[in-house]
């Protein structure tokens, strides 16, 4: 007899009473029953997918009672209806109230099974291919936990939402079912998820078929192809190349048929393209049995012969490729990213890479181009990197549709076996429960469970645009490199490994027995491809070599320009003021902040219509609004950065009554017209090594849209600094990767303290050779202005970094006029412009960056010098050689050039520009520097000390000792 109740009625349910009239009906409810009616719905709020439809079906109603509070309502009334019932003689049980209280106990112990299964059975799964551990005993998953015997096993029991069974059926079959599905070479993690949908899909994806897929002969045959292709590469480059460094992918051939997989079912449902993310391990085997690198290509990278087109170039298994690979949906382009030894750092990098793809096709959900990162289990525990990107994935500016994660884990890391050592948590993967992202564990041994949780993932994706996560469980059969030997921390793992006899053989010996393949042919599978290897031919024979795809990006237009090409970067002043109209106008009805208004609107109108001079918001604006006209996109990220920091932009603006958060916000930059390009201004998380690594990738997949990262404080780059180091400073010569990317870096001594002073300029100058970057420092608005437009109005795309003065930002002296962003261009060095210096009686020339020299004019005029010139060097790399002398050249009678700087003596541009100032001294002049001491740290935190440094550094750049 079923104690579940059927709700069965032809009208909807209306009210608590109407509910229970309607079970009441019901001649299967006993008011004995009452005690399990309150744990099933105790077990409801815990877990709604735990319950029956019928009663997931009731007690969702009962949340519409008055008094319903989200997830739960007052128990009382449910307790109090229960007890009617066991009043009401016409549903007294005819078995003792004792008796029916034991069975309805049982059946609720059943259920509570089934949810200890999907929430831990996973840790029963056969994971491990070396099987070094024994399982642990998992109480919640023995039924004798749960009050159910040996004598229940025969017994009938409803299977509750268990998918893949009959709704009953004896207690044996149900548990069977369970091992199967979540105890196999599956385990899976997904009762975490808040989201109900996401999780019933889980259960009847897996369920259904007790995670056992059924493949056709030809998926097998395939599956089989792609990890003897795996194994056969590394094993022919450890005979070939012995003892180079390649990061072998042995115990893990089974990624290759997951790639594999991932393309064709990519392709199937829609995708275009694909960027891919990985560290070192098995890259070379990517490189060539997934994306179609010719081996012979490959093997004169071991044999040392490099590319000329690169200026240093980069080790073979840090290189990145593309190709186009033919699907049953169609050709996807499929790129692997460049990446650094810094494992896990590319995985923002993919992520601003894709965006922009989406961006450029209009693929709003991401459905069209594919993220995917390949990790190792270590690095994806241990790098805080890998959680930075977990946190943007679901954020508005740099959500992609959510990633495939694939972790290759060979349990290991580099030496470290011990999970006591490797990280805190139970499995490597934990950390990806903070986004809700369903974990997909799968023994690496048995590939066919690999490629079905390589297809649940990607169909999770594309359903639900959420990052899923693959853990496949492996093991590592050389040491961290080829030149490692293992056995000498590791001697027990590795005696386990020596006798393993690889997975390629198992499944060839499977699909053998299974009469799928014949007994020879796994032997010939391997030397056919090793002929191929032999005459350096392609081996991935899938790839397409005269594919035209659509929204490719031609980089050829930025190749052999140079930094000081002349360009046009004026706008005509009509223009100007009407984009200042434009970018001043509000709404009908928005009410904005009183300050906000009066000192930002209202008096950017005015800089507008010529009536005052413009600050740098004003400037930085209308630079953004004209090249939005002209068609290049602008995308600026930072946090706080809508405001500005320093409440300088205001590029995002809040009506002041409104209620909600997706209401009365208006972005004016948005609204030029019609046909203006995209302008998107991002107030990001609290990162500053992921989101910059976002927008490196960002800015390197679309050099037509100006794209600028802003630290809150200059300072705080440091914190991305492998970003800097990697990859924007160092892709184009490793890689020939261009990138525009802008760094704008909130910079000055203002007497802040050592986090608020200094964007550290001279790492950055330490950086620049081969005119790989800029580094400017922009005094005045109509500066910063062109410096803008320039970076996309020429041929030219180079990293800018900008160490910005914050306090220039609204200070008058640095304003320009209208007629400046009309007319003139960035200069990279600016002369004296004191009419009332003689040039021919100068005796001592300062040269300086930034906001000093605002200082340094102040100190002069204070102390009535006239023999002393000021020179700013707005443009300090590259270094504008020859017009810096030319300047220099002007001051004849000069016999002293100082160099000045708001930095201590050690940091600053000093160390790194000293020998391009004296080259450009004439014979009979001497270079001197002025400034702070040097120190160990970036600036002093005392008020008074900060301003007697400033003082005595003043004095001594501009009195002239007798």
């Amino acid at each position: 007899m079923s104690l579940f109740v059927e709700i069965t009625t032809d009208k909807p349910v209306r009210g608590h009473t109407a509910m229970m009239k309607t079970m009441m009906s019901n001649s299967y409810l006993f008011g004995g029953n009452a005690p399990f009616v309150e744990e099933l719905y105790e077990l409801y709020l815990a877990d709604p997918g735990a319950v029956t439809p019928e009663w997931r079906d009731y007690f969702d109603k009962l949340q519409q009672l008055p008094g319903a509070t989200d997830r739960d309502i007052p128990h009382l009334p449910i307790q109090q209806s229960f007890v009617q019932l066991t009043k009401t003689p016409r549903f007294a049980s005819q078995q003792s109230v004792a008796s029916q209280q034991a069975a309805t106990q049982k059946q609720l112990q059943v259920l509570r099974l089934i949810s200890a299964y999907r929430i831990l059975g996973n840790r029963h799964a056969t994971l491990d291919p070396l099987r070094r551990s024994d399982t642990a005993a998992i109480p919640e998953l023995d039924p004798a936990t749960h009050g159910l015997t040996a004598e229940d096993m025969a017994v009938t029991f409803a299977s509750g939402t268990l998918h893949g069974i009959a709704k009953q059926a004896p207690l044996s079959e149900i548990v069977n079912a369970l091992k199967q599905t979540y105890c196999g070479s599956i385990g899976l993690e997904y009762m975490h998820i808040i989201n109900s949908e996401q999780k019933y899909w889980i259960q009847e994806r897996f369920e259904s078929v007790r995670s056992r897929p059924e493949f056709a002969p030809s998926k097998k045959k395939r599956v089989l192809n792609k990890i003897t292709a795996a194994e056969t590469l590394e094993k022919y480059l450890h005979t070939k190349y012995v003892g180079q460094k390649r990061f072998s992918l042995e115990g893990g051939e089974s990624m290759i048929a997951a790639m594999d997989e991932l393309i064709q079912r990519s392709g199937e449902k829609g995708v275009q393209e694909m960027v891919v993310g990985m560290a070192h391990r098995g890259r070379l085997n990517v490189l060539v049995n997934t994306l179609g690198k010719l081996p012979r290509d490959l093997f004169s990278e071991f044999e040392g012969k490099y590319n000329d087109e690169l200026a240093s170039g980069d080790v073979k298994y840090h290189m990145g490729f593309s190709s186009d690979i033919p699907t049953p949906g169609g050709p996807i382009h499929v790129s692997l990213a460049f990446n650094p030894s810094h494992l896990e750092i590319v995985n923002p990098v993919v992520e601003g890479s894709v965006r922009a793809r989406q961006q450029r096709r209009g693929d709003r959900t991401g459905d069209q181009v594919l993220p995917v990162l390949l990790h190792g289990d270590a690095a994806f525990a241990g790098q805080g990197v890998v959680m930075e990107t977990l946190a943007l994935s679901q954020t508005r500016g740099y959500g992609t549709g959510g990633t495939v994660h694939f972790i290759i884990n060979n349990q290991i890391g580099f030496t470290t076996s011990d999970p006591r050592d490797s990280r805190s948590t139970l499995y490597c993967t934990d950390i990806a429960k903070m986004v809700d992202a369903p974990i997909f564990h799968v023994n690496g041994d048995d590939p066919e469970a690999v490629v079905f949780v390589v297809q649940a993932a990607l169909d999770f994706r594309q359903q639900f645009h959420k990052d899923v996560v693959i853990d496949m469980v492996c093991f590592r059969k050389l040491g961290h490199n080829e030149a490692d030997d293992p056995f000498v921390t590791q001697p027990m793992m590795y005696k386990k490994i020596q006798k393993h006899p690889g997975t390629r053989k198992l499944y060839a010996d499977k699909l053998v027995n299974e009469g799928i393949i014949k007994s020879d042919e796994p032997d010939n599978m391997i030397k056919a491809y090793r002929d191929a290897l032999d005459r350096g031919e392609h081996v991935e024979q899938t790839t397409l070599s005269d594919y035209q795809r659509s929204f490719a990006i031609d980089f050829s237009a930025f190749k052999g320009t140079h930094w000081a090409h002349p360009v046009d970067t004026t706008v005509p002043a009509a223009d100007l003021k009407r984009l200042a109209e434009k970018v001043t106008s509000i709404p009908e009805g928005f009410k904005l902040h009183p300050g906000v208004e009066k000192n930002v609107i209202e008096a950017r109108r005015k800089m507008g219509r010529g009536e005052a001079q413009l600050d740098f918001g004003m400037a930085e604006t209308l630079a953004y609004a004209s090249l939005l006209e002209s068609g290049y996109g602008v995308r600026l990220s930072g946090q706080d950065c809508g405001r500005g920091t320093f409440t300088h932009r205001h590029a995002v603006l809040h009506d002041q009554n409104r209620e909600r958060w997706d209401q009365g916000v208006y972005v004016p930059l948005r609204n030029l017209s019609d046909k203006q390009a995209n302008f998107l201004v991002i107030d990001s998380i609290l990162s500053e090594e992921a989101v910059l690594g976002f927008e490196y990738g960002y800015a390197s997949a679309e050099p037509n849209e100006l794209v600028i990262w802003e630290a809150q404080f200059g300072d705080f780059a440091n914190g991305a600094q492998v970003v800097i180091d990697q990859f924007i400073s160092s892709g184009e010569t490793k890689w020939g990767r261009y990138c525009g990317l802008v760094m704008s870096l909130p910079h000055g001594y203002d007497g802040q303290g050592p986090e608020h002073s200094s964007c550290r300029v001279e790492r950055y100058l330490q950086l620049c050779a081969e005119h790989n970057m800029q580094v400017v420092m922009p005094t005045t608005a109509a500066q910063w202005f062109h410096v803008l437009r320039r970076q996309m109005m020429r041929a030219y795309r180079k990293p800018l970094i900008v160490p910005l003065s914050k306090r220039l930002l609204k200070a008058k002296e640095a304003m320009s006029d209208l007629s400046e962003l009309s007319g003139g261009a960035f200069r990279p060095v600016i002369g004296e412009v004191d009419a009332a210096i003689d040039a021919k009686k100068v005796k001592r020339v300062v040269v300086c960056s930034g906001q000093v020299y605002y200082d340094l004019v102040n100190a002069r005029k204070e102390r009535k010098v006239s023999d002393v010139a000021i020179v700013r060097l707005e443009q300090l790399y590259p270094f504008p050689t020859e017009i810096f002398a030319e300047e220099l050249a002007k001051f004849t009678a000069a016999k002293e050039v100082v160099w000045v700087q708001e930095e201590p003596r050690n940091q600053g541009a000093w160390l790194s520009i000293r020998h391009r100032l004296e080259a450009a001294l004439g014979s009979k002049q001497t270079l001197t520097f002025a400034g702070r001491p040097s120190s160990a740290s970036p600036a002093v935190g005392y008020m008074s000390k900060h301003v007697a440094q400033l003082k005595a550094f003043l004095e001594e750049a501009i009195v002239i000792k007798k």
